[in-house]
C-alpha cells in the first residue's frame, strides 16, 4: 500500500494533541505521564513519524520549492521555463535571488519555516523515546527511535545545503532557545555522523522487518548511505560564513578520517544484498507506477499522497494542449531540463541518454518536436504511471527518490579511489557502467581501461559518471561544490550553449 493517506489524517491530528504544548512556548508542559504513554505504544509513537512527514509534504517544503529550485542550474539541469530572470523560480535557479523572493520568503509558510517546523517535531519526538522508550528492548520502537533520528539528518543536511551555516536545535525550542546564532557547519555535520551511526544500530535492513518492506520508511541501508552522503560533504569544500570556498580546518572532517567511514557504509549496503541494482529505467517506472516494495534499487523516497508533491510536474515531460491527452488532463510538465548540449555527452550506445534527455513534448496527445532551448527529463513520464492526474494544483502524488543503490556504487569507488587504489575502486564503477551500456562490452573494457591508469583518471571519470548517472536527481550541484567544481562547470557550459 502506497502513500500516507489515512494515517496522514489520523497520525497528525493524534500528533498536534501530542506537540501543541510543546510548540507553543508559553503554554505549560504536558505531563510525564502522557508523553510515557505516547513513547511506549507502537502506534501512537508511528504518529511521530507522520507528523515529520507531513512537513515535508506541506506547500512550500519539499512538495513545491526545496526539490525544485536548488540545484537546477548547473552544468547538467537548468529551469528552461524563463529566458528571463524577473520571476522568482528564475531568481532562484540563476544564483540572483532576492531577500524579498516569494518562492523562499513567504511569512510562515516558507521553506525555512516548514523545515524547521519538521526540526521541532524530530527533536520532540527523540527526546520522548530517548526519556520513556525502551529500545534496547523494544525493536518496534527502536526502529521508529532510529527513524527520528535519520529524518532530522535529513533536515539538517539539506538546511545546509541550502542556506550553508544555520542555527543548530538538536533539542525542542524553548524560551531560552527562540533565538540563536548561527552554528558553523563543521558541528552540524559531526552530529549528523553521529547520530546516523545511532540509528543504523537500530534500523532493520529493507525487508528485515513489516516496516521496512516499504521504501517509504526509512531502513538502515539509507541510514547508511546518508551517512557516507554528509561525509562526503563534510570532508569536501564549501562556501563558510565568511565567503571562503575551502576545505575543513576541523581534522575529524578530513577525508583520512572520512572517507574509511564511506567505504564501510557503502560496502555494507552493497554485501547485504538487500537492494538490486535492476535495470535503469525500471527504476524510473516502478516510482512513476507508485511501486514501493523495498529490495529493489530504491533505498529510501519521500512519500507523497496522491494530491501532494509536483516531481513529474517539474521533472517530467510537458503535456500541452490536453483535450486528447489520455495520460493527464491539465498542461503540465517539463519546468526543468537538462541543458541541450547534454545529450551530446552521452556515447550513442549508453542506454541512459534517450531515457533522461527527451526532445519533444507531448501536444493534443501526441509528440511534437520541441524548441533546441528546451529538451525535458524522461525519468518521470506521466505515461508511466497508473493514474491519471487530474488535479488542479498540479500534484501528481509520484515519490521523490532520495537515494539508489547506484549512488551508493559510485560513492565507494570515489572513496576508495582516493584512499586506496583505482584498481580497488574499479569493482563498484564498473556495474553502473555495464548497466549504460549491455549491449557494447567492448567499450565498458576501454572506458575502465582509461579510468584505472591513474588517481586522476579515475575521479574524472566519476565526475563525468555521476553526471550521466544522476542527471536531473538534483544531486550534481552538491557534488561540483564538494569538489570546488561549481563555477568552473558552469563557465564550461555556457561556452558549450554558446557554440551550440
Amino acid at each position: 500500500m502506497k502513500k500516507i493517506n489515512n494515517i496522514f489524517i489520523i497520525g497528525c491530528l493524534f500528533v498536534w494533541t501530542c506537540i501543541s504544548c510543546s510548540d507553543i512556548l508559553d503554554t505549560p508542559a504536558k505531563s510525564a505521564l502522557e508523553d510515557e504513554v505516547i513513547f511506549t505504544n507502537v502506534g501512537l509513537s508511528e504518529g511521530m513519524i507522520t507528523a515529520i512527514l507531513h512537513s515535508f509534504g506541506e506547500t512550500n517544503s519539499y512538495r513545491n520549492q526545496l526539490l525544485h529550485f536548488y540545484g537546477s542550474n548547473t552544468d547538467v539541469e537548468w529551469y528552461s521555463s524563463s529566458e528571463t530572470t524577473t520571476d522568482a523560480r528564475a531568481e532562484l535557479t540563476a544564483y540572483a535571488a532576492k531577500p524579498n523572493n516569494t518562492r523562499f520568503n513567504d511569512n510562515e509558510t516558507d521553506p525555512w519555516s516548514k523545515v524547521y517546523e519538521a526540526v521541532q517535531r524530530a527533536n520532540i519526538a527523540i527526546q520522548g523515546f530517548e526519556r520513556y522508550s525502551d529500545i534496547e528492548n523494544n525493536k518496534e520502537l527502536a526502529q521508529l527511535y532510529g527513524e527520528v533520528l535519520t529524518l532530522r539528518a535529513v533536515l539538517y543536511y539539506d538546511l545546509v545545503k541550502f542556506w550553508g551555516d544555520v542555527p543548530a536545535r538538536f533539542e525542542p525550542v524553548n524560551n531560552e532557545t527562540i533565538y540563536i546564532p548561527r552554528t558553523d557547519r563543521d558541528i552540524i555535520f559531526k552530529q549528523l555522523i553521529a547520530d546516523l551511526k545511532i540509528a543504523s544500530d537500530y534500523l532493520g535492513w529493507p525487508n528485515e522487518t513489516a516496516r521496512t518492506s516499504s521504501v517509504e520508511n526509512v531502513n538502515k541501508a539509507f541510514a547508511k548511505g546518508l551517512r557516507a552522503r554528509i561525509c562526503l560533504a563534510a570532508a569536501g569544500h564549501s562556501q563558510r560564513y565568511d565567503g571562503t570556498i575551502k576545505l575543513s580546518d576541523d581534522p575529524e572532517l578530513s577525508k583520512a578520517n572520512l572517507y574509511p567511514i564511506v567505504i564501510e557504509e557503502c560496502l555494507d549496503i552493497i554485501n547485504s544484498r538487500t537492494c538490486t541494482l535492476g535495470e535503469f529505467e525500471q527504476n524510473f517506472r516502478y516510482i512513476c507506477q507508485d511501486v514501493v516494495a523495498a529490495g529493489n534499487e530504491s533505498i529510501w523516497e519521500i512519500p507523497f499522497a496522491e494530491g501532494r508533491g509536483r516531481t513529474v510536474y517539474c521533472f517530467g515531460i510537458k503535456h500541452d494542449n490536453v483535450a486528447n491527452d489520455p495520460y493527464v488532463k491539465i498542461a503540465q510538465g517539463g519546468m526543468i531540463g537538462p541543458l541541450p548540449t547534454f545529450f551530446y555527452e552521452y556515447d550513442e550506445d549508453d542506454i541512459r541518454r534517450d531515457i533522461t534527455c527527451i526532445p519533444y513534448q507531448w501536444d493534443y496527445g501526441v509528440q511534437k518536436l520541441n524548441k533546441v532551448s528546451q529538451w525535458f527529463f524522461g525519468k518521470y513520464r506521466y505515461e508511466w504511471m497508473n493514474r491519471v492526474v487530474t488535479s488542479s494544483g498540479y500534484d501528481d502524488g509520484v515519490n521523490w527518490q532520495v537515494m539508489r543503490l547506484a549512488d551508493v556504487y559510485l560513492m565507494a569507488a570515489e572513496a576508495i579511489n582516493e584512499i586506496q587504489t583505482p584498481a580497488a575502486a574499479a569493482e563498484y564503477l564498473r556495474p553502473i557502467r555495464e548497466r549504460a551500456f549491455p549491449n557494447n562490452p567492448e567499450k565498458v573494457t576501454e572506458f575502465m581501461a582509461n579510468a584505472t591508469a591513474s588517481k586522476e583518471n579515475f575521479f574524472e571519470a566519476i565526475v563525468q559518471e555521476r553526471a550521466l548517472e544522476f542527471a536531473g536527481e538534483m544531486l550534481r550541484k552538491a557534488d561540483l561544490i564538494r569538489w570546488n567544481r561549481l563555477q568552473s562547470s558552469i563557465e564550461s557550459a555556457k561556452e558549450k550553449m554558446y557554440d551550440l
